[in-house]
């Protein structure tokens, strides 16, 4: 007798639609204004309406869109547990660490793909914003965060680690969310920065850390834009290369340890209560 195995949203190819339909839907309105401004010298796309309208109501039709998919409770979705606050301590001096290797491999990237100028136009008007560095900072460190975790460590991860192995479910989310972001100069950080929310995800349950997780990230993007030439003015940034990514590796290495440990789970009787 054939045994039925039930199949949670999303698998691995309706999570590849979803991904597909938010992209499409931000790209039905920004490809004909991109026209626009480019033959008429206008900016229509970044008015800040515009980007509030767009951002919103995609976000949510995706969100509302795979809930109803999913069938399953707010809560099971976007789980929030206890959780050790120390975690968040290694996880900034991980991702310290991987960007400076990264900042390596985007530079070899670079080189086999020379991005062309728009690209560098358009990554600079990531950085700019009407209301100075607090509207910068709330644009990339908090409703980028929220809004992408809510996708792809949320929604998305929920199905695929009910349906699959945790290293499966890790992988190809994180794979979904480099791709999501739709250029092969950002893809080696976004991919890292996926495998590292995932393995979060899995170790404490619990939507806000990845979402902190995030954030730091864009944060630490944000300081180098914004104080790069400050930052490297300090002696740690002075050392010759291999010295410099030796202390890099090094510190990798032991944040990681202490991630796992930090995100071991002590709060396990809770867990099994609630």
């Amino acid at each position: 007798m054939e045994t039925y195995e039930k199949k949670y949203y999303p698998t691995i190819l309706k999570g590849i639609h979803l991904v597909i339909l938010y992209i499409f839907i931000q790209t039905l309105v920004d490809f004909p204004l991109a026209l626009i401004d480019y033959y008429k010298d206008t900016e229509y796309l970044y008015n800040p309406i515009k980007k509030v309208v767009l951002g919103v109501g995609s976000v949510l039709f995706i969100l509302i869109y795979g809930i109803k998919k999913s069938k399953e409770p707010i809560l099971e979705i976007f789980p929030f547990k206890l959780f050790n606050p120390l975690v968040i301590i290694p996880v900034i001096s991980f991702l310290w660490g991987a960007h400076n290797f990264l900042d390596l491999v985007n530079m070899w990237v670079g080189k086999v793909i020379p991005p062309p100028p728009w690209f560098w136009e358009l990554f600079n008007k990531i950085f700019e914003g009407d209301y100075g560095f607090m509207g910068i900072f709330l644009k990339v460190a908090v409703i980028a965060p929220i809004v992408e975790e809510l996708i792809f460590r949320g929604l998305i991860f929920n199905g695929f680690r009910k349906n699959y192995n945790g290293f499966v479910a890790v992988v190809m989310s994180a794979l979904l969310f480099s791709l999501f972001h739709l250029n092969p100069w950002q893809m080696p950080a976004t991919f890292v920065l996926g495998l590292l929310l995932g393995w979060l995800m899995l170790r404490t349950n619990n939507i806000l850390v990845a979402i902190l997780g995030h954030s730091i990230n864009n944060s630490l993007v944000l300081l180098a834009v914004t104080y790069g030439d400050r930052m490297h003015e300090h002696p740690i940034y002075l050392l010759e290369q291999e010295k410099f990514l030796a202390v890099s590796g090094l510190v990798m290495g032991i944040s990681l340890i202490l991630i796992y440990f930090t995100s071991i789970r002590w709060f396990r009787k809770h867990r099994e209560k609630s």
